[in-house]
C-alpha cells in the first residue's frame, strides 16, 4: 500500500473547509486519476481541469502534499532543487534589519559567508547569490508594528534533502544572530 504520511501543517478538517475533501479524500481521487505517473505540472494540469474552483494555491498545495506523502517527493524539494525558509521577529523596525543585511560591515557581524547582493528593494526585500554561485537566498522584510519586523528568509536551489537540512539550521542560527546584534543597545 501507499505511503500517507504528510507533513503539510494543514488540518483535514481545514483542507476540507478550503476544498471541500479531505487529505485522504484528495490522496484516493488523485490516485485514482492515475496521478502517481504524473509529474508535478501533470498533476497540478490535472487538478486546474478538474477541480478549477481550488484555485493556484490549492491546487500547489494538494499536489506537493499528495506526492510527498506518495514518495514522489521529500520534504524541502522543489522542481529546482531544495528549498528551506526560516523566519524570526525582532523588535527592531524592518529599516534596521534592511542595513542589518545591506551594508557590509553590519551583515559581518552576524553572517559568516560571503554572497552578492543582486536586487535590494529598502526596506522590503533583497535578492541574493550565495556564495557558492548556484543558490539563492531570498529575503523579505514586514513591519509588525512601529518597532517589530519580521525577517523570513528562502534559500533554494539546493542540491540534496541534506543540503537542505543544513541550510535550515544555518538560517536558524544566523536570525538569532541577526535578534542579538540588532537588539543591542
Amino acid at each position: 500500500m501507499a505511503r500517507t504520511q504528510r507533513n503539510t501543517g494543514v488540518s483535514d478538517e481545514a483542507v476540507r473547509a478550503k476544498t471541500g475533501k479531505t487529505w485522504p479524500e484528495w490522496f484516493e481521487a488523485l490516485d485514482g486519476a492515475g496521478a502517481q505517473q504524473l509529474d508535478h505540472r501533470g498533476i497540478v494540469a490535472y487538478l486546474h481541469q478538474q477541480h478549477p474552483e481550488l484555485g493556484g494555491w490549492w491546487e500547489q498545495m494538494v499536489t506537493v502534499t499528495y506526492e510527498q506523502a506518495r514518495g514522489l517527493r521529500e520534504k524541502h524539494e522543489m522542481v529546482d532543487g531544495y528549498a528551506v525558509s526560516v523566519s524570526k521577529t525582532v523588535p527592531v523596525p524592518a529599516s534596521a534589519l534592511f542595513d542589518a543585511w545591506h551594508d557590509d560591515a553590519a551583515r559581518a557581524r552576524w553572517l559568516d559567508a560571503p554572497l552578492t547582493i543582486r536586487k535590494a528593494t529598502s526596506p522590503k526585500s533583497l535578492r541574493i547569490t550565495w556564495g557558492d554561485g548556484r543558490t539563492n537566498v531570498d529575503v523579505h522584510l514586514y513591519n509588525k508594528g512601529a518597532d517589530k519586523a519580521q525577517v523570513s528568509v528562502q534559500h533554494s536551489k539546493l542540491a540534496d534533502a541534506g543540503e537542505a537540512v543544513r541550510m535550515k539550521r544555518y538560517w536558524a542560527a544566523a536570525l538569532e544572530r541577526l535578534r542579538a546584534i540588532a537588539t543591542e543597545t
